[in-house]
């Protein structure tokens, strides 16, 4: 292989390997929006997986939105994030823009404790637990 060509390959390899590595991220106590969002690191992340109840007034009309009481779904997951470095790994990116990712604190994922606690329910793609 020519110089040129070898070094316009390395760089390649390169770009595809810092693109492979940037979905992953972490944040220390993130601010949790709702039972199944957060905002780490700078982006709103929508955890992968799981559907939560909606905060009121958050259930847009003609919606099938997930019951149960988003109050308590909401402090389960600030219980599990609070003052605690939380990791993602993005799979995907909704079309509100936000990252879709699964979370987790101490090699436990967030999307199976919220769906394990009975806060959330499986929806979205797979889980495993």
């Amino acid at each position: 292989m020519a110089p040129a060509a070898a070094t316009a390959a390395t760089a390649a390899t390169a770009a595809t390997a810092a693109t492979a590595a940037e979905p992953t991220y972490s944040c220390f106590g993130p601010t949790v929006v709702d039972g199944d969002t957060i905002r780490c690191a700078g982006k709103r992340v929508r955890l992968s997986s799981i559907d939560a109840p909606e905060m009121p007034d958050h259930c847009r009309p003609g919606r099938r939105c997930t019951p149960g009481d988003p109050f308590a779904s909401k402090a389960n997951l600030q219980s599990l994030t609070r003052s605690r470095r939380v990791t993602c790994r993005e799979v995907d990116i909704d079309h509100y823009g936000r990252s879709v990712a699964f979370c987790s604190v101490g090699g436990k994922d967030l999307s199976c404790a919220q769906v394990q606690g009975g806060f959330a329910v499986r929806r979205y793609g797979s889980l495993r637990c």
